[in-house]
């Protein structure tokens, strides 16, 4: 069979539900992310049913799709507009998030074109050194001359990005920056703003500690309302209704056999242009499984259920499973399982070649 990936909706909605929860509970509002599994239907029913008011997406043709269904709910681009798909960006988003002048302009000048109106988020670098403007004068600037003078443009607020580059973490300190940004902002255009958004998934620990600065009422999750392992630093005992096991991949074994642990002969570089070291331990049991970096992106962002399996390695069509202290003797045939850290629900749920089954 080719790798199945069982999507279990009763926990997503669990999870769904519990992230929001814990937001609101801290007045802030979240934005669902459905970038991190390819936008799948099935998935998105559940998040707007949990109540999510804003969908968003680095990638429009998963904003397209929430158009198609009809969701209640608004759509935010999250990748700062290509200026070759402005047009588009206003056609089928809501808002988006922007941190140059120029894009600025050109949203404004297509959406007078289109007779809509935009929204606008602009972004400030708190050090991630991802996208946003690095210095809060021409942050300020900028959010002051878009209020007044882009007429077909909603100055929605401000946000920021934290850990995906620079893997800066969000703390009191540094979102309070922006808190302060936010503040200046309103008292030179004179109203409230109506977003400050303090990151992702990884500021939800801040919530957690009650350690978010006052101020940010906004944050855009996906990685937790899929996956606990998103929620960093949880502790014992935190977020019980939040579990890893949404998504189950299933993968049949191919080869099963004993071998030595260490390659035999002179070595240069793997299929995908790495050095590799290697531990001999000896003569062990071990499986070739269906699967391989074309599918998942890195075997380490896969976790097996099985917890005396250890994954050796993979390349791009087969994975290399160590079995020899599991319980269970699988044979040719057998289906082992994993699940799947967010890399490898990034590949999994958007490569064709991995087959979708949703479990109610």
């Amino acid at each position: 069979m080719n790798p199945t990936l069982e999507i279990h909706k009763g926990k997503i909605a669990k999870n769904a539900e519990a992230v929001l929860n814990l937001c609101r509970g801290r007045g802030i509002e979240p934005a669902a992310v459905i970038k991190g599994y390819n936008a799948i239907d099935d998935v998105t029913d559940v998040i707007v049913e949990a109540g999510y008011k804003t969908l968003s997406s680095s990638r429009l043709p998963h904003l397209r799709a929430v158009k198609r269904r009809g969701y209640r709910a608004a759509s935010l681009m999250l990748r700062l507009p290509m200026l070759s798909e402005i047009r588009e960006v206003v056609e089928v988003c809501d808002a988006s998030l922007n941190s140059e002048a120029e894009t600025l302009a050109r949203l404004d000048a297509e959406a007078s074109q289109q007779g809509k109106r935009h929204g606008v988020i602009l972004m400030r670098d708190l050090g991630d050194l991802r996208e946003g403007i690095i210095d809060s004068p021409r942050l300020i600037e900028l959010a002051c001359r878009t209020e007044r003078c882009h007429k077909n443009l909603d100055l929605l607020g401000i946000g920021s990005n934290l850990s995906c580059y620079g893997s800066v973490m969000p703390t009191c300190q540094n979102l309070s920056l922006l808190a302060d940004d936010a503040a200046e902002i309103e008292r030179e255009i004179g109203r409230k703003l109506d977003v400050v958004s303090g990151g992702e998934s990884t500021s939800l620990q801040l919530l957690l500690r009650n350690e978010m600065p006052g101020g940010i009422n906004h944050l855009r999750i996906g990685g937790a309302i899929m996956l606990r392992a998103e929620f960093s630093g949880l502790r014992e005992g935190e977020m019980p209704d939040v579990t890893d096991d949404t998504l189950i991949l299933k993968v049949e074994i191919i080869e099963i056999g004993e071998k030595p642990t260490h390659p035999i002969g002179v070595l240069g570089v793997d299929c995908f242009g790495n050095k590799k070291t290697f531990e001999d331990r000896g003569v062990r049991r071990r499986a070739l499984a269906a699967i391989g970096a074309f599918d998942v992106g890195s075997h380490e962002k896969l976790v097996p259920l099985d917890e005396n399996m250890k994954i050796l390695g993979c390349s791009s069509d087969h994975m290399i499973i160590d079995i020899h202290d599991c319980a269970r003797r699988y044979a040719l045939g057998d289906i082992a399982e994993f699940k799947l850290l967010y890399q490898a629900m990034l590949y999994a749920t958007a490569n064709p070649m991995v087959s979708k089954v949703v479990i109610d």
